[in-house]
């Protein structure tokens, strides 16, 4: 009887649809899981997570199976097992499964049993679930193998433990969201609680489109004590030890890094979630405005954290509004980065379409027509840069200016990534604060001070017309932040809202524009997702839409 296990927890970065580059990945980890039995991954590890459509291809399917069948006569030397993530069809079904490579063959497939179908998960549309999984037989250990879900009730785990299943091995790609760790916990603390099982939580790292992995994987005693803990937004591989004791296994305490918290877990999302977008998708860097605002401040520090100062390229495009005070923060921002900063002046662009609509405006006095024109030149000049240089084109518009459509369209909302579109204003100013204190841990950019003062200070303003600032068009930012909170994060009714203590009538006002402004959302590039309800996967509301109508 095996009294003693090594199991190593291999927190790695796939990418969707490298299958074998995500092959090699694995035999990575494996080698250097010296003296380990077995090499846990993360969901889906082998074609990445998720892979949406792209498993329902059948030559995608067949490749798959191609590199299980390499991986599993990879462990044919005696060394460590693999418990892998994969795709699986199995009797004209197609399931996410694992797979427990070991001794040169496939010894064990589990199928997921919950399919997750709410939020960014739409598991139903492309995999079927599975029947209800039984433990599987590893060197005289019986490993319960849920799947990600399957330990957000007890159904799974509890017919694990009723199986004979001795430790729990659970393999996820779950997403980060703000305070999403607490909830990992809790759920597997539960299921620790109710079978009187240890616990191995293995969890995916890296950005795949709007969606961020930040990795801290752990194990969990029978007690409920923490024996292990990888840390976040980081690749780690960590050997863990196991012994069989009187009252079942128990994992020896080892590493247990702390996980980031607040807005360090923000910023550290963010840089992870631009990195892997620009660097899986091949782009040598990105080029973005800096207007000397705090929104383009914040996404050049994130852009600088995420791939050095000398992949970003920012161009300052003043028009005749433009302060000085701008002109000369927008210098001082990119000083402070180390990033080249291009001066291009849009008046002759604007005189240009001046002349050019001259006929068709005559007699109509000027309005937001002529501010869009300004913000459209700024968004076509960026464009011709990022076509010219190759770079990917970073936006910077936050989730405030994006709920109530305080954007333009084709203007600055031209681009491929934007690291602010999660981000309500209140938290960009705290973000900004937050980086001018800290240096967070793996980034590339300058520690101290990466923005002046007086761009987090001053009051925001689009400067498309004399003296203009935000609050001309918008409620003050710390209430039209809560409302906004209230209406897309908690769905909660005008009468709720009103009981937080906000007017009825500015509520009508900010529910309106939030309806109203979806065609533009829907025409927005794909950002980082840190909230409970981002745009995109997460909300899905219809354009043409009469129930506004009711207030």
């Amino acid at each position: 009887m095996t009294d003693r296990l090594t199991i190593a927890m291999a927190q790695i970065n796939p990418t969707v649809g490298d299958i074998d580059g995500n092959a090699e990945r694995i035999l990575a980890a494996r080698e250097k899981s010296i003296g380990a039995d077995l090499v846990v991954y993360s969901e889906l590890v082998l074609c990445g997570y998720p892979p949406e459509d792209l498993v329902l291809k059948p030559f995608f399917q067949d490749k798959v199976e191609q590199a299980v069948g390499r991986l599993a006569e990879a462990t044919a030397d005696g060394g460590a097992a693999l418990l892998i993530g994969a795709p699986w069809c199995n009797e004209g079904k197609l399931h996410n499964a694992v797979l427990l490579l070991d001794q040169g063959s496939v010894v064990a497939i589990r199928f997921k049993y919950d399919l997750p179908n709410y939020g960014v998960f739409d598991e139903k549309r492309v995999f079927a679930s599975g029947p209800m999984p039984g433990p599987v037989n590893f060197r005289d250990v019986r490993l319960g193998v849920p799947i990600c879900e399957d330990i957000w009730s007890p159904e799974v785990p509890e017919c694990l433990e009723e199986s004979g299943a001795e430790i729990l091995v659970v393999v996820n790609g779950s997403p980060f969201e703000s305070d999403k760790d607490d909830v990992r916990m809790q759920h597997a603390v539960a299921r620790v609680t109710e079978t009187g099982l240890p616990l191995i939580y293995v969890n995916q790292i890296g950005g795949q489109d709007e969606l961020v992995f930040d990795g801290g994987s752990f194990a969990l005693n029978a007690d409920r004590s923490l024996a292990a803990r990888q840390p976040g937004f980081a690749e780690d591989i960590l050997l863990t030890e196991w012994s069989r004791e009187a009252d079942g296994w128990q994992c020896a305490v080892t590493e247990r890094a702390p996980h980031p918290e607040g807005l360090a877990a923000l910023y550290a999302a963010m840089v992870q979630g631009l990195a892997d977008y620009v660097n899986k998708n091949g782009f040598p860097g990105v080029v973005l405005g800096l207007s000397g605002g705090i929104d383009s401040a914040l996404s050049a520090a994130v852009a600088v954290d995420a791939l050095g100062s000398d992949r970003v390229r920012c161009a300052m495009m003043p028009s005749p509004y433009t302060s000085q005070e701008s002109l000369e923060d927008a210098a001082e921002v990119a000083r402070l980065l180390g990033v080249q900063l291009d001066d291009i002046n849009i008046g002759p662009a604007i005189e240009a379409f001046g002349t050019m609509l001259g006929p068709i405006f005559e007699d109509r006095p000027p309005d937001i027509t002529e501010e869009n024109i300004q913000a459209r030149s700024r968004g076509l000049t960026l464009m011709a840069m990022s076509n010219k240089l190759g770079h990917m084109l970073l936006t910077t518009g936050n989730k405030s200016e994006m709920s109530v459509g305080y954007a333009t369209l084709y203007g600055d909302m031209c681009g491929g990534f934007s690291v602010l579109k999660d981000v309500y204003k209140m938290d960009v100013f705290a973000l900004c604060k937050w980086r001018n204190q800290n240096y967070p841990t793996g980034v590339l950019g300058p520690d101290g001070r990466v923005m002046p003062k007086r761009v987090i200070t001053k009051p925001p303003s689009a400067e498309l017309r004399p003296d203009q600032t935000d609050q001309d068009s918008l409620p003050e930012y710390d209430v039209l932040d809560d409302i906004l909170q209230c209406l897309i994060e908690k769905e909660m009714s005008i009468a709720e809202i009103e009981a937080h203590g906000h007017d009825a009538e500015m509520i009508q006002r900010v529910w309106r524009m939030l309806d109203l402004a979806e065609y533009k959302r829907r025409q927005a590039p794909p950002g980082v997702k840190l909230t409970s309800r981002a745009f995109g996967k997460d909300r899905r509301y219809p354009i043409t839409n009469s129930f506004r109508r009711i207030i």
